[in-house]
């Protein structure tokens, strides 16, 4: 009976985790909308909702430890806690990264470089979130392996766009603006840099989150470094 009880704490754990992913991934979402609408009161929103993520992830982590703790897991069962209590970890910094989305909305007051697409880059880094945790899901190792390489082409695109920014702030004449226009300008750059930065750093947790799962599967650490 008692083994039966532990066999359930495990499956708790993790569709509690998928549960914290959902939650998560909304986050991210609604600060890209936020971001993309200049919507303060939906920026707002996502910055108060971080306290729920945070509870969520206390919470997981006591469970993990009470896991560590009581059951003494081994093999299989030692790996899966031990790379949920990983996981989760990204999860709620990815959360962080929505609440800064949500700030830099605060921060905005007009369209900078139209020819970034910060929504092109927040949908890839979506896709790469939900494939990650559906790979955690079904225990999908090749899923893990596209995840990583779909960060490549992230980084690609995060890159011509950190480009594109630095570009257009090197051929506009400061000379001809206003100290006062100076400093806003170099906001504004910094603010976008800082964008493109965090959803590259959001693809960068979900291929943490595969990682961790292909050990969790396969026993192996080849994708974690």
């Amino acid at each position: 009976m008692a083994r039966k009880s532990y066999q359930q704490q495990l499956v708790d754990l993790q569709e509690n985790v998928l549960y914290m992913s959902e939650v998560v991934m909304e986050r991210l979402r609604l600060g890209l909308n936020a971001l993309e609408q200049k919507d303060r009161d939906l920026a707002r929103e996502v910055i108060e909702g971080d306290d729920e993520v945070n509870e969520l992830y206390l919470k997981l982590e006591q469970d993990c430890i009470d896991l560590f703790a009581l059951q003494q897991p081994v093999a299989s069962d030692l790996r899966m806690i031990a790379a949920t209590f990983k996981i989760i970890t990204d999860l709620e910094r990815i959360a962080d990264l929505a609440v800064n989305l949500g700030e830099y909305t605060l921060a905005a007051d007009r369209d900078m470089f139209p020819e970034v697409d910060i929504q092109e880059l927040g949908n890839v880094t979506l896709e790469m979130m939900e494939s990650t945790m559906d790979a955690y899901a079904d225990e999908d190792t090749e899923a893990c392996y596209a995840v990583a390489d779909r960060d490549d082409h992230l980084d690609q695109l995060c890159e011509r766009a950190s480009q594109l920014v630095v570009r257009d702030l090197i051929e506009t004449e400061l000379e001809k603006n206003t100290e006062e226009e100076v400093e806003r300008l170099l906001q504004d750059v910094s603010r976008l840099l800082l964008t493109i930065r965090d959803l590259e750093r959001v693809g960068d947790h979900a291929v943490n989150i595969a990682a961790r799962t292909f050990y969790m599967v396969e026993n192996d650490d080849e994708l974690i470094y």
